[in-house]
Formats: structure tokens, C-alpha cells, sequence
């Protein structure tokens, strides 16, 4: 009877364990009296509802003690409603205080709508107090005479706050100022006035106001690098020069193509003409034949015909002959 009972007894004492540590896991204890001590008023069940909520209430409690050490009227609710949002209430509750300790303005729903922006609230507030420096990639321009000019500047920024939310970000900043110092180049008469006075683009682009509609605000824009590249100017009319005689040998290539072919047209006349010259002589032994038929000529007539071309032929050798010994004796 006696073993029955220590074993009871035993059983219980487990059980109660097992109770315990269920509810110590449960219910935030330890952090409950953490926030007393702190002088924050958390109620235990506020605790346990958090757990049901599905809220770490170590990611409430702890923030809000930094943030009532801090003197910020925040509460509970307020963080609670921003971590079921998705956002990160340490770095908002680090934002404010470090906002409070510069003495710039920056209420809770306004640090919590640029966290759920996806900025970094707390960078924001640090590069409102210490300004950040970008430089630009080397920017490429032409001045007015033709010489490429490399640029590179220094941009100081220093983060808007109320603009964080719908403003532009680094890239726009970067890509006005490439815009900025390509604009100042290309009106400047000579790449020399470049090289002589670099704060004229430096001037020129904080004069148009290119932080509008940024989430930061320019404080100064300097240059940091500037070099010569090519000559462009040059560059582009030795390009059109080579397009032009490209040009010019096409059209004389067309031309000597017209020419091959009006001269392969005017040979096929000329074998025409031969042709038609052929069938014509032809046509004189018929035409012969015809008139000795008929009678209208006679024999001796057709006899002085022959004699008169053997004649002519015999005078035409003589005259080749002689023409022959004298091209032989101007080449002697």
C-alpha cells in the first residue's frame, strides 16, 4: 500500500512539472516582471493574448521599455498593430529615439508607414544628422567643339524625412546629376572652358533642383575627377568621309556597270547589223538568178560583174600588200 502511494504521490509531483513548465512557456513570466521593473504597466494577460495572437511578446515588451526609458509616449497597441504588419518595431523604436535625440520631428505613424515602405527608417534619421556622400560613375560628354570630356562628382545628400515615403531613391539622384553635368558640357563652346572652370557644372546643376520629388535634398555637388577622351568631332567626320567614298564607289561602280552593259548591248547590235548584213548579200545571188531567168540580165553582163569584183579584189590585195611592207619597214 505504501509503494502505491510514493508512487502517487510521485505522479503528481511530475504532473505538476509538467503544468508548470507548460505554463512558465506560455505565459511570459520572466518578462512581465522585466517590464514592471522597468516601469512599464503590461498586463499578464496582455501577455497571454499576445501569445494567442501569435505575437513574440519579446519583440513588444522590450522595444517599449527602451521607448518609455526614452520618454516616447508609444503603447503597446501601437507596436503590437505595426509587428502584425510586417514591420520591424525595434528599428522604428531605435528611429524615434535617435530622432528625439537630434530634435527632428518624427511622430510614430510616420516612422512606421517608412518602415512598411521598406526603408530603412533608422538610416533615414542617421543620414539626416550626418549627410552621405555619392559619387557618381564617370559621366561621359561632348562639348561644343567636338572633345569628349570624362566627368566625375561628388554628391553631399542628406535624407528628407517627410519625402522617404513616395520619393525617388539614389539611382534617380545619380542619373539627374549624369543628366545635369552632360547638359552643362554640351553647352560650352570649347572643352577648355571645362578643364578651367569644373564649378561652372557644379553650378549649373544645383541650379536646376534636381532633389524634387527625392527623398533627399542636395547640399552640394563637387568634382572630383575630369579627364579628356576622344576626340569625337574628328572621330565623326573621318566616319562620314569613309561614308562618303563608300558612297561615291558605289555610284561609280554603278556607272562602270551601266557602261559594261550599254557596251554589251552595242556589241549584240553590231552582231545584228552583221547578221542582217549577211542576209542581205544573201538575198543578191537570188535576186541574180531571178533577173538571168526573166532576161533583164544578161550573160555578158553577169561576166563584167565578176570581172569588175576579181578587179577590185586584186587592187585591195595590192593595197594590203603595200601597207604591209610599210608597217615592216617602220618597225626595221
Amino acid at each position: 500500500m505504501e509503494e502505491y502511494s510514493i508512487i502517487f504521490v510521485l505522479l503528481i509531483v511530475a504532473l505538476a512539472v509538467i503544468v508548470l513548465s507548460l505554463f512558465f512557456s506560455f505565459v511570459p513570466i520572466m518578462l512581465w516582471i522585466s517590464a514592471l521593473a522597468s516601469g512599464v504597466r503590461v498586463g499578464i494577460f496582455t501577455l497571454v493574448a499576445m501569445r494567442l495572437r501569435r505575437v513574440i511578446p519579446s519583440r513588444i515588451v522590450n522595444p517599449m521599455i527602451k521607448a518609455h526609458k526614452a520618454g516616447l509616449p508609444i503603447t503597446v497597441n501601437q507596436l503590437e498593430s505595426h509587428y502584425l504588419a510586417g514591420g520591424n518595431v525595434d528599428r522604428v523604436v531605435n528611429a524615434l529615439i535617435a530622432a528625439q535625440r537630434a530634435q527632428i520631428p518624427l511622430p510614430f505613424e510616420r516612422a512606421a508607414a517608412i518602415d512598411l515602405a521598406g526603408r530603412d527608417v533608422l538610416q533615414a534619421v542617421q543620414m539626416s544628422v550626418n549627410p552621405k556622400v555619392i559619387e557618381t560613375p564617370m559621366v561621359s560628354a561632348v562639348a561644343k567643339d567636338g572633345i569628349e570630356v570624362k566627368v566625375r562628382a561628388r554628391v553631399t545628400v542628406r535624407a528628407d524625412i517627410d519625402r522617404l515615403v513616395g520619393g525617388a531613391g539614389e539611382e534617380t539622384v545619380i542619373a539627374r546629376i549624369g543628366e545635369g553635368i552632360v547638359t552643362s558640357v554640351g553647352s560650352s563652346d570649347t572643352h577648355k572652358q571645362v578643364l578651367e572652370n569644373p564649378d561652372m557644372i557644379s553650378r549649373t546643376v544645383l541650379g536646376k533642383g534636381l532633389d524634387a520629388g527625392t527623398a533627399f535634398q542636395i547640399l552640394s555637388i563637387d568634382i572630383a575627377d575630369v579627364d579628356i577622351g576622344k576626340n569625337i568631332g574628328a572621330h565623326l567626320q573621318t566616319e562620314q568621309a569613309e561614308a562618303d567614298k563608300r558612297i561615291a564607289q558605289a555610284k561609280a561602280e554603278e556607272r562602270r556597270a551601266m557602261a559594261v552593259a550599254q557596251e554589251q548591248e552595242m556589241k549584240a547590235r553590231v552582231v545584228e547589223m552583221r547578221a542582217r548584213v549577211v542576209e542581205s548579200e544573201s538575198q543578191v545571188p537570188l535576186a541574180m538568178s531571178e533577173a538571168l531567168r526573166e532576161g533583164k540580165l544578161g550573160v555578158m553582163d553577169y561576166m563584167n560583174m565578176k570581172n569588175i569584183d576579181a578587179d577590185t579584189e586584186m587592187r585591195s590585195s595590192f593595197g594590203k600588200m603595200g601597207h604591209t611592207d610599210k608597217n615592216d619597214k617602220d618597225s626595221i
